[in-house]
């Protein structure tokens, strides 16, 4: 009898438990790292009259109060707010370390010939071209004014081409995602501004390598370009570039929510 009055009871309460509506999870996108590239002794790219870690450093804090006005529900981190020095592991570091949902890397680009310009999105992966080795090459280089470089690196040469194709390798969990992001990045930051859009590309960047969420590098423009470099260096330029890499993550951010 205790037997049976036992499974009366379990029965009921699974029937009871089970009629019981569970609330679903949802993900939410609320917390974003925002990276100025480069700063303190690394001044990356030189134009003629600027700096690439000052521009960076605009844009950056610009995307950040946008998103601030126009997002509260999302959480804006800097790497830096001012003219820091910061080491490429330590800026993915922030991001882990804050649980970041999105990470954004922006930088300004430079050749040697001075005549090549627009806007291009890099997620990590393996480089397809020459000039995206490159680009991940001059972008990696700061890691040689780091203490202990190859240390904190896992012994990587920024010089070797077979470096690269190991690092991309190691970090292909959130390539999609990233790639979502960097197509809408380059549509409305052209859209915007005017800019010549190079499209979205893949290359082993190490800001990238340790982040673990979805992320993008954005070389926002040429400084090497003069016409390019005086339309970077203008406030109301630099609002526009970030009003375009801003709605691109608000829809971003919509569409990954309305996934769930």
């Amino acid at each position: 009898m205790k037997n049976i009055i036992t499974l009366v009871i379990f029965t009921a309460i699974f029937v009871l438990s089970s009629n019981i509506p569970l609330e679903k999870h949802k993900f939410k996108v609320k917390k974003i790292v925002i990276d100025a590239g480069h700063g303190g002794k690394d001044p990356g790219c030189l134009g003629k009259t600027c700096k690439e870690a000052e521009i960076t450093l605009k844009v950056a804090l610009e995307l950040g109060k946008q998103i601030n006005e126009q997002l509260p529900d999302v959480q804006v981190i800097y790497t830096r707010k001012e003219n820091k020095f910061i080491e490429l592991h330590d800026r993915a570091g922030i991001a882990n370390k804050n649980n970041a949902d999105f990470f954004i890397s922006i930088h300004c680009n430079a050749v040697a010939s001075g005549t090549l310009r627009g806007s291009e999105t890099y997620v990590m992966g393996t480089h397809k071209t020459e000039s995206n080795l490159e680009v991940a090459k001059r972008e990696n280089a700061v890691v040689l004014q780091e203490e202990n470089y190859l240390e904190k690196y896992d012994g990587f040469d920024p010089e070797s081409p077979m470096a690269y194709i190991l690092l991309a390798n190691q970090q292909n969990a959130f390539v999609g995602n990233s790639l979502k992001f960097a197509e809408k990045a380059e549509k409305y930051m052209h859209e915007r501004t005017g800019l010549k859009t190079r499209g979205v590309k893949q290359a082993g960047f190490l800001v990238l390598w340790k982040t673990t969420m979805p992320s993008a590098l954005i070389e926002i423009g040429f400084l090497s370009h003069p016409e390019e470099e005086k339309f970077l260096n203008k406030t109301e330029n630099q609002q526009q570039i970030a009003k375009g890499i801003f709605q691109a993550f608000k829809e971003y951010k919509e569409n990954i929510e309305s996934m769930n």
